[in-house]
């Protein structure tokens, strides 16, 4: 028999072996300790996110002005590019992986490893191609920084660039010493933190919406004290009249957006995330020497987590820099055409037109709804808002969908997977025969399809907040992965701290 050829990445082997990474433990890691990283990190992630570039100028636009908490950065600061080239650099390798144009098996450890190691070096190229784009207009030198440096323009970008690679190179090897020696994931942990400040913020927020002093054109930014600032001081006529429409809707013309409504979207996707993620099928095992012995393996109706979203929405969040600098250049046949995404290049509004503004995400019933009733807005007329939510929807569920079956395949989370870590553990189906093929064979009548509708409801979710509005404007996506990544932080807590009581389930949750 023919050995079977091996991937072209097998090149990177000596590299990847060299390439700097934090250090696998290799003994059981205390619960103690894992706390203390996991807390450490979340709070140099909050002090990073308030270190500004040095010298970058106050007028920052930003390109993922729509999908900032969901890359878990700050805009303007050293975490401008948040996790971005993280994300990024999985899609493109899975998207790779899984189209076979890269051969590799990850069932296979060697395979993995490669891969794992590609995906490193990967994010380092991302890092570049993401930070390069942000100085053509968008992060530019104050005067000040040029000066210092001779006038010298090229050398003041390269600073901002590199201060942009340190940053999100923090954020990686963060990433990575939380997976290792942490609870739970770094990326994830970033995003919650991100967006329970923008929530919490958006909800008791006493502060004007632009400064000053305190007006009817000008109401705390907060729902609560801003729709009891409002219902205060508008009349019974001037609610009939039109200000029902702030209260419950927001007022978009004042940057009122904190909506009753948008506060009741983000309660609604808080109890369907926590209810969809509390649905499973558990299969009934047993062990095959202790007599008596029992247990049930779950398997989520979410069962890829949050992640497939995340993906999408990086995806989205790169077409969406990637048709603004279109739009911003001179190319032949690509450049300044507003098919593929129209912009106002003063301001971080997002695509004004073109298949980027389709591919947005909706913004709230005030930025789609309230036009298709007014017959509406911005040049659009009312049909083209209701097709631009519908591409959106069909785009995030089917991504998710895709994304969710790709994740699967390279987490060790497949049915041949499980069933080796189920067989390994000394656990096994009652009434099936103590065998991995069998095992695996019943695993795969539940895993794929829940894998499928997982993905589809993580989609629709995120799809459906989006279109609802949110508080903090964090976005829909935002929303469901905050809720999702609680929850199994508080499950994966809860884990390591049995692990600790009863040492017999490492063995179990591959841990030794």
């Amino acid at each position: 028999m023919a050995e079977e050829k091996k991937s072209k990445l097998y090149a990177l082997k000596p590299l990847i072996e060299r390439w700097p990474a934090i250090t696998k433990p290799e003994g059981h890691v205390t619960f103690r300790t894992k706390i203390f990283w996991t807390l450490l990190c979340l709070i140099l992630y909050f002090i990073l996110t308030n270190v500004m570039i040095f010298g970058l100028k106050s007028n920052v636009i930003d390109l993922f002005a729509q999908y900032r908490f969901i890359m878990a950065g700050a805009s303007g600061s050293i975490m401008h590019l948040g996790i971005g080239p993280i994300v990024t650099a999985s899609i493109i390798l899975q998207l790779f992986v899984g189209a076979k144009i890269i051969n590799l098996d990850l069932t296979k450890s060697e395979d993995k490893a490669i891969y794992q190691g590609t995906q490193k070096i990967l994010v380092v190229v991302m890092i570049i191609v993401e930070a390069i784009p942000q100085i053509f207009g968008y992060l530019q030198p104050t005067e000040g920084l040029i000066n210092l440096l001779g006038g010298n323009t090229a050398l003041a970008n390269s600073l901002i660039v590199i201060q942009l690679f340190v940053g999100a190179m923090l954020v990686f090897f963060m990433d990575e010493l939380i997976s290792k020696w942490g609870i739970g994931s770094g990326i994830s942990l970033f995003i919650a933190a991100g967006v329970s400040r923008a929530i919490f913020t958006g909800i008791f927020n006493w502060l004007p919406v632009r400064g000053g002093e305190l007006s009817m054109t000008n109401p705390p930014a907060g729902v609560i004290p801003g729709t009891y600032y409002l219902a205060s001081h508008l009349t019974l006529r001037e609610i009939v009249e039109g200000g029902y429409q702030t209260l419950f809707f927001g007022n978009a013309r004042i940057g009122y957006t904190n909506s009753i409504v948008a506060l009741l979207g983000t309660l609604i996707i808080f109890f369907l995330v926590a209810y969809a993620e509390s649905t499973r099928i558990e299969l009934p095992l047993a062990h095959d020497k202790v007599r008596g012995a029992r247990g049930r393996y779950p398997i989520r109706l979410i069962y890829a987590s949050n992640i497939p979203v995340i993906l999408m929405s990086a995806l989205l969040a790169n077409i969406n820099m990637f048709a603004m600098l279109l739009y911003r250049s001179n190319l032949p046949l690509l450049g300044h055409q507003w098919w593929i995404g129209k912009y106002d290049l003063t301001v971080s509004t997002g695509a004004l037109a073109g298949g980027a503004w389709y591919l947005s995400r909706p913004g709230g019933i005030n930025n789609w709804l309230i036009p298709i009733f007014a017959g509406g807005y911005g040049g659009h007329a009312p049909w083209q808002f209701a097709l631009k939510v519908i591409i959106y929807l069909v785009v995030l569920i089917g991504g998710s969908i895709l994304f969710a079956k790709f994740w699967i395949e390279t987490t060790n989370m497949g049915p041949a997977d499980v069933a080796r870590q189920i067989q390994s553990s000394g656990m096994q189906i009652p009434g099936f025969r103590r065998d991995p093929r069998v095992l695996r064979r019943v695993l795969e009548r539940y895993i794929p399809v829940v894998t499928v509708i997982g993905g589809a409801a993580v989609g629709m979710l995120a799809g459906f907040a989006d279109a609802v509005g949110t508080v903090g404007n964090v976005s829909g996506t935002g929303v469901l992965l905050t809720v999702g990544i609680v929850i199994r932080l508080y499950e994966d807590i809860a884990k390591e701290q049995a692990m600790e009581m009863h040492p017999v389930l490492r063995g179990f949750f591959g841990k030794e």
